[in-house]
């Protein structure tokens, strides 16, 4: 299965330590959890981007990661039933790190599969750089990235 990160060139090298996550939290994990988000859609991944920065932070360079996770590597995937009626809220609540932070703790796969806010047909996923099947998986080299001029002058 291939995923997708995108992010900015300059932070290139810390891509895929959990660090920001861990530092400031985000929709599916609390501060203090370190987790990659990636996305199922390069295309994904970049409306992730566009909704959460402001326009002229999208002017500056960016870098798409492919992420190759083996066949034979399961992951979870979070089931609507366990999703708390405010899953979607905006900023995110803390119902949604709890079940994420417990995902991480329990340690049990690499990969945790969460419904995009923006496209909730489609998934986000959480991984998890301290597990041990993070030896499995194949980062490729860097693409560049450009957003579309059309997405960088609106506000």
């Amino acid at each position: 299965m291939d995923l997708w990160r995108l992010v900015p060139e300059a932070r290139a090298n810390a891509a895929f330590t959990g660090e920001g996550a861990r530092k400031y939290g985000g929709r599916w994990n609390p501060p203090g959890a370190p987790v990659v988000y990636l996305a199922e859609h390069l295309s994904l991944a970049a409306l992730e981007i566009y909704v959460h920065l402001p326009r002229a932070a999208l002017a500056k360079p960016y870098l798409a990661f492919r992420v190759s996770v083996p066949q034979d590597v399961p992951f979870e995937e979070m089931e609507a039933g366990r999703l708390p009626a405010d899953w979607n809220q905006e900023p995110p609540g803390t119902a949604t790190q709890a079940l994420g932070g417990e995902w991480l703790d329990q340690g049990g796969r690499l990969l945790l599969a969460v419904p995009s806010v923006i496209v909730p047909q489609e998934r986000n996923f959480l991984a998890n750089p301290g597990h041990a099947d993070w030896k499995a998986v194949t980062i490729h080299p860097p693409e560049p990235f450009f957003f579309d001029s059309r997405m960088v002058g609106k506000e």
